[in-house]
């Protein structure tokens, strides 16, 4: 089960004017499952996405990229989970095309305005005929108040559905904000995340826009990991289909900071869900390391700690065997990081209640520390690594989980 996380009821997932959401069973890969998703915006919607740096990148991924180089707008996202048409070659770029096709056929579009998403198993290739005989389906089954649907069929070994949704109100106009990702292991994003699609109606300008899903996807998915892989299918869109009528042209909008906030914290709640459902996870784990001398080289260090199996499982233990900690940090890439000077924190719980022990300065174990604190932390569900070192004023945090025996089995039985 998921670290303290629960999917929200579908009232609390605001409708986005301008989106509607369809959801079929297509039988892509299971039978008597939703795994095709249709979602809809109106004229005039705008998108902008990042997506994987794996070069075995997805043939949808490559046809989005395709997509959202053409600058012109975008009328509809088709989704399917099962088969992730990743490693397919030319017949998988021609299913992914298809599928644009026959979604713009459907919908009196573009077939540029149309984009495509993969996720399931990598090297099989897409039943396009069963995706395409979904469409009919999905699409009378499109609503504006859909989104928790959605959210649940775009999974694959997700435990939980994740979304998240953001109102947001001025003077003179209302926005929304609502996304839905899924993830839960190949998790380290080298951009976004496996999948995940925030949608505003706002009015947001096409390069603000490209910034804001590079901004939203920089302070939320790239700071997550569960297993230091990173997918071929990964995509993060933010769509602005401006039905609300509050228009931003430029950073100077009064309306810009609430809604580039709003996106931000959606994208983050979304990308912590993430974690939450790590494969197997039973630990939440914040690593923060501070005083670095570049925001770069703490990233290594953090990501370091977060994708060490040592240290994944020793949480997993509540085994403060807390050595492999700075193990991970002396071998994260700094080459002149002075050990002397590193200080590394232990602790859990929030506000006033938070509870921070000092594990290891000036090289070592730190005098005041005891085994027993060690392990009172580490008993918790939510856990906060802390790292000062001790060479400057930058900062990074990353968020991960522990390894469990179920990530194993989860993985050893995916394909079955």
């Amino acid at each position: 089960m998921p670290v303290n996380y629960a999917t929200p009821a579908p009232e609390a997932l605001f409708p986005v004017a301008g989106v509607r959401l369809g959801t079929a069973e297509a039988g892509i890969r299971k039978k008597d499952r939703r795994d095709l998703t249709l979602i809809e915006f109106a004229p005039g919607s705008r998108a902008a996405g990042v997506f994987t740096q794996n070069r075995f990148c997805a043939a949808p991924v490559t046809v989005c990229r395709e997509h959202l180089a053409t600058d012109g707008g975008i009328r509809a996202l088709v989704i399917n989970t099962g088969i992730a048409n990743a490693a397919t070659g030319e017949q998988g770029l021609r299913a992914a095309r298809d599928t644009c096709a026959a979604v713009a056929k459907l919908m009196g579009c573009e077939s540029r305005e149309v984009l495509p998403f993969s996720t399931g198993v990598i090297l099989e290739h897409l039943p396009v005929e069963r995706l395409i005989a979904g469409l009919p389906a999905a699409q009378a089954d499109l609503a504006a108040d859909h989104w928790h649907a959605a959210a649940h069929a775009i999974m694959t070994t997700d435990t939980v559905a994740k979304a998240a949704s953001r109102r947001i109100a001025g003077a003179d106009c209302q926005v929304t904000v609502t996304g839905i990702s899924k993830g839960a292991g190949m998790i380290r994003p080298n951009m976004a995340t496996m999948l995940g699609f925030v949608a505003t109606d706002a009015g947001i300008a096409p390069a603000l826009l490209q910034k804001l899903a590079k901004d939203a996807a920089d302070a939320s998915f790239n700071c997550i990991t569960v297993d230091g892989d990173t997918s071929t299918n990964d995509s993060f869109v933010v769509i602005s289909t401006g039905a609300s009528g509050c228009m931003i042209d430029s950073e100077s909008s009064s309306h810009w900071p609430a809604v580039r906030e709003a996106v931000i914290g959606v994208a983050q709640e979304l990308a912590q869900a993430i974690v939450r459902d790590g494969e197997g996870a039973t630990k939440f784990i914040t690593v923060k390391v501070g005083a670095g001398g570049t925001a770069d080289e703490c990233r290594l260090v953090a990501y370091a700690i977060g994708h060490s199996p040592l240290v994944k499982t020793a949480f997993f233990a509540s085994d403060p065997n807390l050595g492999r900690i700075l193990a991970a940090i002396g071998y994260a890439g700094i080459g002149d990081l002075d050990a002397e000077r590193v200080k590394v924190w232990l602790g859990s719980g929030v506000g006033n209640d938070f509870d921070e022990v000092l594990v290891s300065e000036s090289g070592g174990r730190a005098a005041s520390y005891r085994e027993e604190d060690g392990a009172r932390i580490m008993k918790e569900a939510e856990i906060t690594v802390r790292v000062d070192l001790g060479r400057g004023a930058a900062g990074a945090t990353v968020w991960t989980c522990d390894f469990s025996y179920d990530y194993v089995k989860i993985n050893a039985d995916y394909r079955s």
